[in-house]
């Protein structure tokens, strides 16, 4: 049993499935499916596509509600739970503060600028029937980028062990689901990377099954005045985060391991509070870059 690896381009990663198998062609044949999977749900949700649901329900905000289909529903479902555990703080309303916050020209908004932006956030605000969703206010918006990559990954994951795959993995830019072990049952070994130096990796993680995701202040960044600006930013505030350097979450799905990761990074100082009551391990570097870890519960 040979170990292949097809790399692709999606969700703006760099990404890779690994398939061990006998046949080449009915390998690629799988991975192929998988990639086609990961594109669906790329042009379904994609803000930056006009006829994906999330731009259709954006451009109705403050008008009529969208008809919504059952995976969008389960989305949102999703997503009204992660607001709830992250009492707020994790909004999939909040992609709007990007308008304020540009990585490329590096300028830091002013607080009144930030201020009239939450003023259109708010997960609590959306209109939610059955299957129909509506965003009140004008200006609002919805975004799935806070899970949309590992819920891919999922799916992606999905469509393999439904075509036999039991030896592999899906990584979609570091939001990694592994199917089972290599053919001769170890572990694949994941790096996380250092987050403060590009080529080194700060831990390495066997894996036979389950997901793996990182988040961290090192992905979308600048520096201004000595102090970094990440992409990770709180809806209450519109301020970036500044907490911790990374955190890691392993757990059994990619979207439940990156949805912990982003609200941990989003708790800020009770961070270890909360990755400790989810029960699941964790590697989580602190701006002192302090290690601090958790075995499984």
């Amino acid at each position: 049993m040979q170990i292949y690896r097809i790399p692709f381009k999606a969700m703006a990663s760099t990404c890779e499935v690994v398939i061990a198998d006998t046949d080449e062609q009915a390998m690629f044949a799988k991975a192929q499916e998988a990639i086609a999977e990961v594109r669906r749900i790329e042009v379904k949700y994609s803000r930056y596509r006009p006829d994906s649901i999330v731009s259709r329900i954006n451009t109705q905000a403050g008008g009529d509600a969208v008809v919504c289909d059952e995976e969008t529903v389960a989305l949102f479902d999703y997503a009204q739970a992660l607001h709830q555990a992250s009492d707020g703080l994790f909004d999939i309303t909040a992609g709007i503060l990007r308008q304020a916050w540009d990585f490329k020209s590096q300028r830091v908004p002013a607080a009144d600028e930030l201020q009239a932006l939450c003023q259109r956030i708010g997960w609590a605000k959306v209109e939610r029937t059955s299957n129909k969703l509506r965003l009140p206010q004008a200006g609002m918006e919805i975004d799935f980028g806070g899970f949309g990559k590992e819920y891919a990954a999922d799916r992606a994951a999905a469509v393999l062990e439904a075509a036999g795959v039991t030896h592999g993995y899906v990584n979609l830019g570091g939001d990694i689901r592994v199917l089972g072990p290599k053919p001769d049952g170890q572990a694949w070994v994941m790096g996380i990377q250092d987050p403060r130096q590009q080529d080194k990796i700060a831990a390495s993680i066997p894996l036979t099954s389950g997901a793996l995701a990182t988040s961290g202040d090192y992905e979308r960044y600048f520096e201004a005045g000595g102090q970094r600006y990440c992409h990770i930013l709180n809806p209450h505030t519109g301020m970036p985060v500044r907490h911790w350097r990374s955190i890691s979450v392993l757990a059994p799905l990619t979207a439940l391991a990156g949805s912990c990761t982003t609200i941990g990074m989003l708790k800020e100082a009770d961070a270890l509070t909360y990755l400790q009551q989810t029960g699941l391990r964790f590697l989580a570097i602190d701006q002192q870059g302090i290690v601090h870890t958790q075995a499984a519960a």
